[in-house]
């Protein structure tokens, strides 16, 4: 098979499309031809060799990727037969393998696809679905919220748009300039623009700001939070996380949560998230925003990750 391999730690260029061996399905796994693949913010930190989290670093020569979409081709042992020859999502959890043309996977993380849910689709609810409802859920937004959603047009930012606005919320989407018409178009009433100077003047004040930026985006939008406001947190894509000090906590009463770690699983599983996502999805709830790039070139899809080139889920396909 073809996939993407990585010898070294460091640059987007570090990632090889060569040929390697077809993996084979172990006891309880099975084998799947991937249609498309899953890029995460959290592969390129892996790739740089600066992961954290709960994937720790892998050994090298590895191929990455953890979200996979296609068809189960080959059962191993005690698998049951129905499987062959359906169409599925997996996440892969710590393992690894996504960007080739086989992945193998558990029988236990498949999710079977109905007919109308595009592969594209179904790779990007399988691990940022997962996380957007799991934020969801602790944030608990009503048609009374003024939601503020940084980075509004990204993987998960296109999702928070959609639901806080179908349960009846006022929603602000930031994003920079290239992305403001989107930021519009996936229903958000203001669409600010972030990389400009000031771009927070006569925004709010908000009642919910959904910060997976962080940095000084994230600073002026939790400026705009009023009374008894709330910021959920779930990552820090500038770099460095969004600056918080009781005293902001007592100036005017409000709350800061980390939504992601052991709080998005109170009270459910990665099992669980994954179902509502793919439900939200079939229901047409929540329609996540794709680009795509051919697995060849696994590389620039990093690099315009890296760079805010992309708009919502990246996705490979082989």
């Amino acid at each position: 098979m073809r996939a993407i391999r990585q010898h070294e730690f460091g640059p987007a260029e570090t990632l090889r499309y060569e040929e390697a061996p077809d993996p084979e399905p172990g006891p309880g796994q099975v084998r799947i031809t991937v249609s498309a693949a899953g890029v995460h913010l959290l592969d390129t930190s892996i790739r740089r060799g600066e992961a954290g989290g709960p994937f720790p670093l892998p050994e090298l020569p590895m191929t990455p990727g953890r979200e996979v979409a296609g068809v189960v081709t080959k059962l191993g042992e005690g698998v049951e037969a129905r499987w062959l020859g359906k169409r599925v999502t997996a996440h892969l959890g710590q393992a690894s393998g996504g960007y080739a043309e086989l992945a193998v996977a558990g029988v236990a993380s498949l999710h079977a696809l109905p007919d109308h849910v595009s592969d594209d689709a179904a790779v990007a609810m399988i691990g940022t679905g997962r996380t957007a409802v799991g934020v969801l859920r602790i944030a608990g937004i009503t048609a009374d919220d003024v939601v503020l959603v940084t980075s509004a047009a990204g993987g998960l930012g296109a999702l928070f748009v959609q639901e806080a606005k179908a349960v009846g919320a006022r929603v602000v989407g930031a994003a920079s300039t290239a992305k403001l018409d989107l930021v519009r178009e996936l229903g958000a009433d203001v669409a600010a623009d972030y990389t400009r100077p000031g771009w927070s003047d006569g925004i709010g004040p908000v009642t919910v700001v959904l910060d997976g930026v962080g940095g000084e985006p994230g600073r002026a939008a939790l400026d705009l939070l009023g009374v008894g406001g709330r910021i959920v947190l779930f990552g820090w894509s500038a770099g460095e996380p969004t600056r918080i000090e009781t005293a902001d906590l007592y100036r005017l009463g409000i709350t800061a949560t980390v939504a992601v770690g052991p709080r998005m699983m109170k009270g459910t599983s990665l099992r669980g998230l994954e179902e509502m996502s793919l439900r939200a999805l079939a229901e047409q709830r929540l329609t996540p925003l794709t680009t795509t790039f051919p697995l060849s070139e696994a590389a620039k899809a990093h690099a315009a990750l890296e760079g805010r080139a992309t708009t919502g889920k990246v996705v490979l396909k082989p």
